[in-house]
């Protein structure tokens, strides 16, 4: 029954054990987990990361927790200065049927929390597991369209949910606690698409990752709070955010079929809806023979949302504009074959060249009739010909998935410039076996800066 599902989920974050979890879902959580840690190291470059490493440092003089890739803050600071990290560059994960980031909510309390305790690789996998599952599961029982609609961002909203639930398994929470605990949660639930094209929108997940951690250690003092926040008829969330959404889909098959293995990671940084455009776009350019100075005119179709949130920079400012820029994208993989921060950085995306390139010959338009992860590119030659490839699923959606390989080496990509070769190699055992660590701070340890680097907060 729908008036049940906060407990039912509660019972469920609050029983799980890692001997529960198949396999192939653990395996998922290791890569959500890598790939964080990737996005977070990759983060120090963010051009924001100063200004939150700033705030981080002002919530408290305390150094008990580490920052990945820096130096040490208060367990708040370090909650809320992570979450930005692996969300700072625009490349972390993706939960598509809800369009919510989800590792950016979760990934920052759990390892703060299993620092400070000094849990197991065992524990932590499970109170990753449980923060990923339940972020996931709350957000489908929103009934996203109605909810987007309203103009909700879901990070923000669901976030913190995941990162109380993956806290309080750590803690141990049974389930009336754990219950509380998405009370407190749901009470901070925010963020809407007002923040669209400005940084904000990326606050939204570190202040969800803040917010969990916050509600799970009030709900460990017994503070009193609702326990049937989602389907509560005045106030709760499906019936607030939402049209009473679908609370049964939220508890379907829980246990049994793992949502958490429908969250799409990215390769490549830039907008979760514009990896479409850049999978088509590296299809065309790698099996064509055609020199870019051959290239007349690219053009890109979308269908209409991603038209029309990543259609409108063709003249992009600076960095975040260019992450969203579908015209500077698709010129920037034609002109350098290639998609990396190295294509964001002041020295490329203000080469005039690509400018007026993206500009001038780049032409985007919306079709209406693509699904929201299908995108077309062409080419079109000084000679009149004409190529083409069309993304029916990204890299890295659950249609088309990366492997773990790639995300392996996404972390060689982004790590050597926070870690030593050492480090990286450290890391990236520590993660393929976290269930057989002993304790986890094996793996947080091994994420300090390496030697010559700096260990600063940021």
């Amino acid at each position: 029954m729908s008036e049940k599902t906060t407990e039912t989920l509660a019972r469920f974050a609050a029983s799980l054990t890692l001997d529960a979890i198949p396999a192939r879902t653990q395996q998922a959580c290791k890569a959500l987990l890598l790939d964080a840690l990737a996005c977070a190291l990759a983060g120090h470059q963010g051009e924001e990361t100063a200004e939150l490493g700033a705030l981080a440092s002002a919530l408290a003089q305390s150094k008990e927790s580490s920052i990945i890739g820096g130096g040490h803050l208060s367990l708040a600071g370090a909650t809320l200065l992570n979450g930005y990290l692996i969300t700072a560059v625009t490349m972390c994960d993706t939960h598509r049927a809800t369009l919510s980031h989800i590792t950016p909510e979760v990934v920052p309390p759990t390892l703060a929390i299993a620092e400070r305790d000094d849990v197991s690789g065992g524990e932590l996998l499970t109170a990753l597991a449980v923060g990923c599952e339940i972020t996931t599961r709350i957000g489908l029982g929103l009934d996203y369209p109605v909810f987007r609609k309203r103009g909700w961002h879901g990070p923000g909203v669901v976030g913190p949910f995941g990162a109380a639930a993956a806290v309080g398994r750590l803690r141990s929470f049974d389930t009336d606690t754990m219950a509380r605990a998405f009370g407190l949660a749901g009470s901070q639930s925010a963020g809407t698409f007002a923040a669209w094209g400005t940084p904000t929108v990326k606050f939204h997940q570190c202040r969800g990752a803040l917010s969990g951690l916050m509600a799970a250690l009030l709900a460990e003092q017994d503070f009193v709070a609702t326990k049937e926040f989602l389907t509560a008829p005045d106030g709760g969330l499906y019936n607030t955010y939402s049209n009473g959404g679908k609370p049964e889909d939220a508890t379907a098959d829980l246990g049994k079929r793992w949502e958490l293995e429908r969250i799409a990671l990215r390769l490549w940084p830039s907008a979760s809806l514009v990896q479409g455009l850049i999978t088509a776009m590296f299809d065309v350019v790698e099996k064509s023979d055609v020199a870019t100075k051959d290239v007349a005119k690219v053009r890109i179709v979308l269908p209409k949302t991603p038209f029309e949130m990543h259609g409108i920079f063709a003249t992009y400012k600076a960095k975040f504009e260019a992450l969203l820029s579908a015209h500077y994208i698709a010129a920037v993989i034609l002109h350098d074959r290639a998609l990396n921060l190295a294509q964001f950085e002041p020295a490329r995306y203000d080469d005039p060249v690509l400018r007026r390139f993206a500009a001038e010959r780049v032409e985007v338009v919306a079709d209406p009739s693509l699904a929201e992860a299908q995108a077309i590119a062409e080419l079109v030659t000084t000679g009149g010909r004409t190529l083409s490839a069309k993304c029916e699923h990204p890299r890295g959606a659950p249609e088309n998935p990366v492997s773990y390989e790639d995300i392996e080496n996404k972390f060689r990509t982004y790590a050597p410039s926070r870690l030593s070769p050492a480090q990286v190699e450290a890391t990236l055992d520590a993660v393929a076996h976290l269930e057989d660590l002993k304790s986890a701070r094996t793996l947080i340890d091994g994420l300090r800066p390496g030697k010559g680097r700096k260990a600063q907060v940021a």
